[in-house]
């Protein structure tokens, strides 16, 4: 008996602490119920449907009453005429995505921290937020009318300078797509993106930077010694998760940018699924692409993490 006794006291002490804490903390458990539904409710019990995926689903037999086709959609898939056009577009995208896209937040948070004019500081930050905000179909609008070849902003200063003569087909450029969808994106998340490593910033502590100072470091000096490592884990962390979205490029932007003449280099995997998946009706063969898309995603996910572990720095998992 003393040994039970013995046993079950530790386990009611932790029981009787975790039930505690947890009354204390209510509110931030209160706070997090809303987000725990909503990915339960959105993206734990859709998982169920990626059956369909190995099924030549019907909807009026259902998932269950589908009939199992195995690995047939995913062979369809592979040996599509435009797999590698496809494949090729998207890797392509989201690599100059991320190589020009991702240093350009940590450069803009380093010049903010490193300001030292608050009102500069303040207008610069209200600047680069705003375009977040605008929605997809409004800020592809704006791309459509500051291009428009005629009377586009960008063709008649091109225009009134003497680069060029007549209208300009940017918009209808297979050549011109890449960059012009690239680099809008950077524009509109610029200052968003930046805001986390505002944050990391903003937990360093100031004695380092006044030591610094003292021992006659420069501005430079002190980004590149101070500031950087602080942030070095900040950056790691994001990478990661970044590249474990390698193929998961916007749909919404890149189909409203897609025209019959640039379509040869805007076929990606999201508006390939979005055709034939709800345009054609092929669910299956839509789902079975999605699940290759998120089984590449993974793999690059945990590759990167493992790789980053190996050089030293701290990984996701």
């Amino acid at each position: 008996m003393a040994i039970q006794k013995v046993n079950q006291v530790p386990y009611k002490t932790k029981y009787h602490t975790t039930i505690r804490l947890m009354r204390q903390n209510i509110g931030m458990y209160l706070l997090i119920l809303l987000p725990l539904i909503y990915l339960t409710i959105f993206h734990y019990v859709p998982m169920y449907g990626v059956i369909i995926s190995f099924k030549n689903f019907k909807p009026v037999l259902g998932i269950v009453g589908s009939e199992w086709i195995g690995l047939y959609h995913f062979q369809r898939f592979f040996n599509q005429t435009r797999f590698w056009m496809i494949l090729k577009n998207t890797f392509t995208l989201s690599l100059y995505s991320l190589i020009a896209g991702f240093p350009l937040p940590i450069i803009l948070a380093l010049s903010l921290n490193s300001c030292h004019f608050p009102k500069l500081k303040k207008i610069t930050q209200t600047v680069s937020y705003v375009p977040h905000f605008i929605s997809t179909v409004v800020f592809v609008g704006i791309i459509n009318i500051f291009f428009a070849p005629s009377l586009g902003l960008f063709s008649q200063i091109l225009n009134k300078i003497g680069i060029i003569e007549g209208p300009l087909m940017t918009l209808l450029e297979k050549s011109a797509f890449p960059h012009l969808y690239v680099w809008s994106g950077i524009w509109q998340g610029l200052g968003w993106n930046s805001i986390i490593y505002i944050a990391a910033l903003s937990g360093v502590d100031p004695s380092i930077h006044e030591a610094a100072l003292v021992d006659g470091a420069n501005k430079f000096q002190r980004v590149r010694h101070i500031d950087i490592p602080s942030i070095v884990p900040t950056i790691v962390i994001l990478l990661i998760l970044n590249c474990g979205s390698i193929l998961n490029l916007g749909f919404e932007k890149i189909f409203l940018m897609q025209n019959s003449m640039n379509a040869e280099v805007s076929e990606v995997i999201s508006t390939y699924v979005y055709k034939v998946g709800l345009l054609d009706v092929q669910y299956s063969y839509a789902a079975a692409i999605g699940l290759c898309n998120s089984i590449v995603n993974f793999i690059m996910l945990i590759s990167v993490d493992r790789i980053t572990k190996l050089l030293g720095q701290r990984g996701l998992f």
